[in-house]
């Protein structure tokens, strides 16, 4: 966010909001004048935005009309959006006057912000991927707060340093003050969507099904052998398919306000190495070991982000049951999205597409 905007105060935003309301008018007339409550969508061309944004189109009878929020209104996805009927606007969360534009007029909105954006070495140095997330959290929360939103859906993860401090754990400090950045940045944001009153339903996410395309699916040992290693050890992991994050919060959005003030846990699946090495020979059809690294082991494994990633694993482990057990695949099922997808469903699909080694 540059200095201008971070420096917007209260009165600058409605300001803001006041001028904008004629250039959105016509998006108004378009989509609340046939009685449909438009979604701002952060990250519909991406994977969990996305899902929530073919989920809207999927529905032409539903409530909701979509609105599509990107720095790109230029590139293919946008443009595919644009076609099947969404309104595309440029928005940037390191703009607040933009996003501020961009919510005006709509009923609600997702929010998610991306850790892992590629940024430029610049972009590097002048500020941490977590303060990066944070202050696009913040832009967020006021510019909601300014628009006068009527349902926020942040999409969001636990600060693990309250339960590693709660149990005793010994690991690195990350960036001066984080254990697992992209997972502390966003939990520490939550607070700027309560402080400001924005009406918010915080959607717990957890590791995607898509990780097993991108290295942490089974490679073949020295000898041969299809091998699934992590640190997990005997404890269950939860993942989900990114598309149902979008599909939930659909679910969520339809479900109204007895979902504003309320946190959801979202996974498709809970389950060990063992299980998922399981899965993993069924479905490829060759034998596929689990073997169990140390989180020692992941931190020093040499690649970008190891130590992270270590410690996010150590997260995963230590607080299983916690974790685990607040992503309640049932409710979810019940009553936002039925159609949820089991690892074994969506590996089904997706099995030539595994880079085995």
């Amino acid at each position: 966010m540059s200095e201008t905007n971070s420096a917007m105060t209260s009165t600058d935003i409605t300001t803001e909001a006041s001028s904008t309301r004629s250039s959105t008018s016509s998006t108004e007339v378009g989509s609340m004048g046939t009685g449909k409550k438009i979604i701002a969508v952060v990250g519909a061309t991406g994977q969990q935005g996305g899902g929530l944004a073919r989920a809207i189109l999927g529905d032409p009878q539903g409530p909701f009309a979509l609105r599509v929020l990107t720095r790109r209104t230029d590139s293919a996805a946008a443009r595919e959006l644009a076609a099947r009927g969404a309104d595309v606007v440029h928005a940037d969360l390191d703009d607040e006057a933009s996003m501020l534009r961009a919510f005006e007029g709509a009923y609600g909105a997702f929010v998610v912000t991306n850790f892992w954006a590629e940024r430029t070495p610049e972009e590097e140095a002048a500020r941490t991927r977590p303060q990066m997330e944070l202050d696009q959290a913040g832009v967020a929360a006021r510019a909601a707060k300014a628009a006068g939103l009527k349902h926020v859906i942040w999409s969001t993860l636990e600060d693990t340093r309250p339960h590693f401090e709660h149990l005793g754990s010994e690991l690195p400090t990350l960036l001066d003050r984080y254990k697992v950045p992209h997972f502390d940045a966003k939990g520490e944001a939550d607070n700027l969507f309560t402080s400001l009153g924005v009406p918010t339903t915080f959607l717990l996410t957890t590791m995607f099904y898509e990780a097993f395309l991108v290295g942490q699916g089974p490679r073949r040992d020295e000898d041969g052998r299809l091998a699934l290693t992590n640190p997990m050890g005997d404890s269950a992991l939860a993942v989900v398919a990114a598309e149902d994050i979008g599909r939930t919060a659909y679910g969520i959005f339809r479900a109204g306000a007895r979902y504003v003030g309320r946190t959801v846990g979202l996974a498709g699946d809970h389950l060990t190495g063992v299980q998922l090495a399981e899965t993993f020979t069924r479905v490829l059809g060759e034998r596929v070991e689990y073997r169990p690294l140390t989180h020692d082991q992941m931190r020093s494994a040499g690649f970008p982000g190891a130590d992270e990633i270590g410690n996010m694993y150590q997260f995963y482990a230590e607080a299983a049951d916690y974790f685990v057990g607040v992503r309640d695949i049932d409710l979810v099922r019940r009553e936002l999205h039925p159609d949820l997808v089991s690892f074994e469903d969506w590996l089904t699909v997706h099995k030539d597409q595994i880079p085995l080694g």
